[in-house]
């Protein structure tokens, strides 16, 4: 995994602070990757909302705390609300990514 444990602590506390202590969070994509070079940082949260309108507010509440702590890099959020649709990237994301 291509972050250091100081950025992870960062996603995991910003996650709990925007989504609640009952967000999930997964690393997907090439930051997996060891081998791999450069890349965005690909995250998935399960999050317990199941507000749309909360749930957006979080997310922006989510990037702008996040980009403060680990900085300005460019970074994709897959999101998944509480009784929403399960979409194939959510179980793709679960399935190849790593627990936070």
């Amino acid at each position: 995994m291509r972050l250091n444990p100081e950025q992870v602590e960062a996603i995991k506390q910003e996650a709990e602070h925007c989504f609640g202590a009952q967000a999930e969070v997964w690393l997907f994509g090439s930051r997996v990757d060891d081998a791999a070079k450069g890349g965005d940082v690909d995250l998935y949260v399960h999050s317990g909302m199941n507000d749309a309108d909360r749930l957006a507010a979080a997310r922006f509440a989510f990037l702008a705390r996040l980009k403060r702590r680990i900085g300005d890099r460019k970074i994709d959020l897959v999101l998944q609300r509480e009784g929403g649709e399960v979409l194939p990237i959510h179980v793709a994301a679960r399935r190849q990514g790593v627990r936070l």
